[in-house]
């Protein structure tokens, strides 16, 4: 059985390629104090499924590539959604901003 980790996604900008970041608690060896470990792997998305912000199973597999050693065993939970902007490209205010004023 293949070693699976949970984490979310934090980018999704390369192409079948994207970067888990996975968050666990740890023990100081020594002085027993708790402290958070951030780590990020790259792992492969064959059918680009997960985007940024997705909650994501990622498995243990046989290299694709240099850094790319894991592949994506799962979604659990997909973002809500990507944020709008109130503002215009060109930085003018939108028709809703100017009514709410």
């Amino acid at each position: 059985m293949a070693r699976t980790l949970t984490g979310v996604v934090s980018s999704d900008s390369r192409d079948k390629t994207i970067t888990v970041t996975v968050t666990s608690r740890e023990t100081h060896p020594v002085y027993k104090k708790q402290f958070t470990i951030t780590r990020k792997y790259s792992a492969h998305d064959e059918k680009n499924a997960a985007h940024i912000g997705d909650k994501v199973v990622i498995a243990e597999h046989r290299p694709f590539s240099k850094t790319k050693t894991w592949i994506l065993a799962e979604i659990i939970e997909k973002s809500k959604g990507k944020i709008e902007l109130k503002e215009d490209v060109t930085g003018e205010k939108s028709d809703d901003d100017e009514e709410a004023a």
